[in-house]
C-alpha cells in the first residue's frame, strides 16, 4: 500500500523585544540563571501583567506579512497545567480570540493556509544535570508569536520552504532575529499518514520542539515511517506528543495528546480586550517592508541576477539592504553584486563578522565602483581600497590619492613600447603562444604589468598586447 503524509506545524517564533510580554524584565537570551525575573513573571500572589505593546504590534506586522484577517477586540485566555517551567501553573496564551486568523502564504509549489497568530509567554528553561533538575525562569514570560498552519503539508521539502520563508518574514521585520539554535524560532509538526486516495485523515501526533531544519527533517522521516510500519502491521497509532532525540536520530513518547478541555482554558480575568486602533493598523500596513522572496523575483527581474545569485544577496537582510542601496547610488547591479559577494563577503570571513553585524558606508563603495568601472583605477587598487574602506572607514578618493592609486597609464604609445619590450624579452613565451598555448599569454600579461605598475590601465594593456601579437 501506498501512503500520504498529512502535516500541519505550530512554529514559536521568541520576539525581539526589550523587556516580556507581561512584566519590566528583560526578555535578552542568555543571562545568569534567575536574574531576568521578578515577582510578576514568577507568578507571586497580588501582582498584576501589563501588556507589552511592541508584542502586539508584532504580531500585527506578521499578521499583515502572511495576509491574516487581524481580530479586533482580542483576549487572553489562561491554558492551564501544573509543570516546573511555569511557577505560576498556567500560561497567559490566546485560545478563543487570536488577534490573527485565516491568512496565508505563497510558496512555489502552492498556497499554505494560516490558520491563526496568537500572542502568548514562553516557559522557563529546565537545567537536566546529575539526576536532578534544576530551573531557569530567565525565559519564562518572554513574548512568543505561535503560527498555526492548515495541514497542508504533503512533503519534507514543502515544510522547510515554509520554514525558511517564515524565518525571512520574521526577520525582515525586525521582530525576531530567527536563531533556531538559541530557541529563537522552534517548529512543533503534527503528522499522519494515510492511504493514498482516502479524504480522511489519519490519527496525527506531534512532535515538540524542532529547532533546526535538519533536526525537522530527520524527525519527519522517523515518524512516517513509524507510523507507516505500526499501520501495516495491522496496529493503531495512537495520539500522543512526542519528543525528538537528535542525537539519537528517534522519538519517544512525552504523553497522551491533550485536548483544549485538558487544559481548562477560561478568559484571562487580569487583562482587558486588546483593541486594534484603525489608523495604527493602517500605519504598520503602510510600513510593511519588502520581503527576501520578494527582493528575489525583484532582482531577477530587473537586475538579470540568476536565481542562486539572487538568494546569496537575500539571505541576509543588511546584504540586501546594502546591495539596494549601492544599485541605487552606482547603477551598476552586476558590480554592486560582485563587490558585495566578492570583496566584502571575502574580507567578513577573514575578519570574523557575521553578515548581521556588516557595517560600510555603500556611498562610500559607489564611489570606488564609479572610479573602477570608469577606468581610473585598475582592479588590483579598487580591491586594495574596498579593504580600506571596509576596515577603516576612510574616504576612498583621499586613500586613493595617498596612496598613488589613481590616474592609470591610458596612454597607448607608451604601453605598445612596453609590450614591444615585453615581447623582444621573451622569445620563447611569443613562439609557445603563436602555436596556441593561451598560458603564454597571461605569462606576457603579467610582465607587462610588471613594467607598467598600479597605475596601468590593465584592460587597454591588454588589447595591445594582443592586437601586436596579431600583427607581428
Amino acid at each position: 500500500m501506498k501512503w500520504e503524509v498529512v502535516m500541519g506545524l505550530e512554529v514559536h517564533a521568541e520576539l525581539s523585544t526589550n523587556t516580556k510580554i507581561f512584566c519590566g524584565c528583560s526578555a535578552k537570551f542568555g543571562g545568569e540563571p534567575n536574574t531576568y525575573v521578578c515577582d510578576v513573571c514568577t507568578g507571586m500572589p497580588g501582582t498584576l501583567p501589563v501588556l507589552n505593546q511592541a508584542v502586539v504590534e508584532s504580531a500585527v506586522k506578521l499578521g499583515l506579512a502572511l495576509e491574516c484577517d487581524i481580530t479586533s477586540p482580542n483576549r487572553f485566555d489562561r491554558k492551564n497545567y501544573f509543570y516546573p517551567d511555569l511557577p505560576k501553573a498556567y500560561q497567559v496564551s490566546q485560545l478563543y480570540s487570536p488577534i490573527c486568523q485565516n491568512g496565508k502564504m505563497e510558496l512555489d509549489g502552492g498556497t499554505v493556509r494560516i490558520r491563526q497568530i496568537h500572542m502568548e509567554e514562553d516557559a522557563g528553561k529546565l537545567l537536566h544535570t546529575d539526576g536532578y533538575t534544576q530551573m531557569d525562569y530567565n525565559r519564562a514570560g518572554v513574548p512568543l508569536l505561535e503560527i498555526v498552519s492548515q495541514p497542508d503539508f504533503r512533503t519534507t521539502e514543502e515544510v522547510i520552504a515554509y520554514l525558511e520563508q517564515l524565518r525571512e518574514i520574521l526577520v525582515y521585520l525586525g521582530i525576531c532575529d530567527g536563531k533556531m539554535q538559541e530557541g529563537s524560532m522552534r517548529a512543533d509538526v503534527n503528522l499522519s499518514v494515510r492511504p493514498i486516495g482516502e479524504e480522511k485523515f489519519g490519527t496525527r501526533t506531534e512532535t515538540k520542539n524542532l529547532n533546526s531544519f535538519k533536526a525537522i527533517s530527520r524527525a519527519i522521516a522517523h515518524e512516517t515511517a513509524r507510523q507507516i510500519e505500526i499501520l501495516e502491521k495491522g496496529g493503531e497509532i495512537t495520539q500522543e506528543t512526542r519528543r525528538w532525540d537528535d542525537d539519537k536520530g528517534e522519538s519517544y513518547s512525552m504523553r497522551s495528546k491533550e485536548n483544549s478541555h485538558d487544559y481548562r482554558y477560561f478568559p484571562e480575568p487580569d487583562l482587558p480586550p486588546v483593541y486594534i486602533d484603525e489608523e495604527w493598523l493602517a500605519r504598520l500596513r503602510s510600513e510593511q517592508p519588502e520581503f527576501a522572496h520578494q527582493k528575489r523575483q525583484r532582482y531577477q527581474s530587473e537586475h538579470c541576477l540568476s536565481p542562486k545569485d539572487a538568494a546569496i544577496l537575500t539571505q541576509h537582510k543588511p546584504i540586501a539592504e546594502l546591495f539596494d542601496r549601492l544599485v541605487a547610488l552606482s547603477d551598476n547591479p552586476r558590480e554592486s553584486f560582485n563587490l558585495i559577494t566578492i570583496e566584502l563577503m571575502r574580507l567578513m570571513n577573514t575578519l570574523g563578522v557575521a553578515p548581521q553585524e556588516l557595517q560600510v558606508a555603500p556611498e562610500k563603495l559607489a564611489v570606488l565602483i564609479s572610479l573602477v568601472t570608469g577606468g581610473k583605477i585598475n582592479r588590483n587598487a579598487y580591491k586594495q581600497a574596498v579593504a580600506a574602506v571596509y576596515t577603516t572607514g576612510c574616504d576612498p578618493q583621499e586613500y586613493i590619492k595617498a596612496n598613488n592609486l589613481m590616474m592609470q597609464e591610458t596612454d597607448s604609445t607608451a604601453i605598445l613600447d612596453v609590450a614591444k619590450s615585453v615581447i623582444a624579452e621573451n622569445p620563447t613565451a611569443v613562439e609557445e603562444y603563436r602555436s596556441g598555448k593561451q598560458k603564454a599569454f597571461g605569462f606576457l600579461m603579467g610582465q607587462m604589468m610588471k613594467k607598467l605598475g598600479n597605475n596601468a590601465n590593465p584592460e587597454l594593456a591588454k588589447k595591445t598586447l594582443s592586437e601586436y601579437l596579431d600583427e607581428i
